[in-house]
């Protein structure tokens, strides 16, 4: 039959993601925002749910009428036909790379930051060509721009791929948190938004959902080159225990969502999403953490010269052990200042929100 070619999640579809006209304002317990898309597979159908200034609508298509074109309260949203894949885990490449992590709802400051250092254009288009963009997590929870810029880089995704380039989103620990129901840093519009749609917030991310099963296709690690990417980072015992990065992703992603197990996490797999798992761990910024001979052996175990990580957040970007270790949660979620990681012809360096780049120079 015609919509088997359709069937959810073999194949889902590839939104064109326009911010324009989006509005979010709050005064006192008064709302004024539009929020969406949310778009979940029934049957043969697509049915999208949006909020239009405080207002719930809801419409229905057909898979038939593929390519869609959707326009409403200043989201615009063209759809056509693509697939998830399990995204690779090591890449070499002589292009530029681009690190940034933590944004938590910060669209205005993210926006700011990309277009100034050139990873995208006025218009927020990628403009960065065939080079590689790392966002080491959570864009989730605390600002209340988050379902804007999970569309922004749904979108900023493909238009890198057709470049030649890479986005590569990771999970971090807002994001696992969500997935599974915990919506303590939530902002209150999406409590707002997850009320008029009579559903649970978590279920807007649900398995038969689109941002849903994009997120579920996200892995928890990179390797760039000499650099390996994480949200929060990886003890000691990954190297004593001789664990690859395939082995790390698979047990992390196949323990995701604990309401999608058949059983309850345990063993390895209950330890990855516990402090010392990949996007949890703090080890490198405490007196009680990794030792120096700890990160020389995650090094030489992984193959790299770099560790680099967000989670913990400082006030810009800065290294540890020598330089060995990269932080890249530079507080972009207090919404007033934030920093990239630029890496060109093999040199570090600061990018800064005006577009001003700074040679990275070691901070202990």
């Amino acid at each position: 039959m015609l919509f088997s070619i359709f069937r959810w999640p073999l194949i889902t579809i590839f939104f064109l993601f326009s911010l324009n006209g989006q509005v979010s304002a709050f005064e006192g317990n008064k709302f004024d925002y539009s929020d969406g898309p949310y778009v979940t597979w029934e049957n043969s159908q697509l049915r999208f749910d949006w909020i239009c200034k405080n207002e719930h609508k809801s419409r229905f298509f057909s898979a038939e009428t593929l390519p869609i074109n959707f326009d409403e309260c200043g989201l615009n949203v063209a759809l056509d036909r693509t697939s998830f894949r399990a995204k690779d885990l090591v890449f070499t490449t002589d292009e530029n790379i681009a690190a940034i992590s933590d944004f938590h709802g910060q669209l205005e400051l993210m926006s700011k930051i990309f277009i100034n250092n050139g990873i995208v254009d006025k218009e927020k288009n990628w403009s960065y060509g065939k080079g590689h963009l790392v966002i080491t997590g959570d864009v989730f929870d605390r600002g209340d721009k988050v379902t804007e810029i999970l569309w922004w880089l749904f979108s900023l995704e493909k238009q890198a791929e057709q470049a030649g380039g890479k986005v590569h989103l990771l999970l971090g620990n807002h994001e696992v948190m969500v997935l599974n129901g915990d919506l303590r840093y939530i902002h209150e519009k999406y409590q707002y938004t997850a009320s008029e749609f009579n559903q649970s917030f978590e279920q807007l991310y649900g398995k038969n959902t689109l941002l849903g099963q994009w997120l579920r296709s996200k892995s928890v690690l990179v390797k760039i080159n000499d650099m390996l990417f994480a949200h929060g980072g990886f003890h000691p015992e990954l190297a004593t225990e001789k664990r690859t990065l395939t082995e790390i992703n698979q047990v992390f992603k196949a323990n995701l969502v604990k309401a999608e197990l058949d059983e309850a996490r345990s063993g390895w797999g209950k330890y990855l999403h516990k402090r010392n798992g990949p996007i949890w761990y703090r080890g490198y910024f405490n007196v009680l953490g990794a030792s120096e001979q700890e990160i020389d052996l995650l090094l030489k175990h992984f193959d790299i010269s770099y560790l680099v990580v967000g989670h913990t957040s400082q006030e810009k970007l800065e290294t540890r052990y020598n330089g060995r270790v990269i932080a890249i949660d530079s507080s972009i979620k207090n919404g007033q200042y934030g920093e990239v990681l630029l890496i060109e012809h093999g040199k570090q360096y600061r990018g800064l929100p005006v577009g001003n780049k700074q040679p990275f120079l070691v901070v202990e």
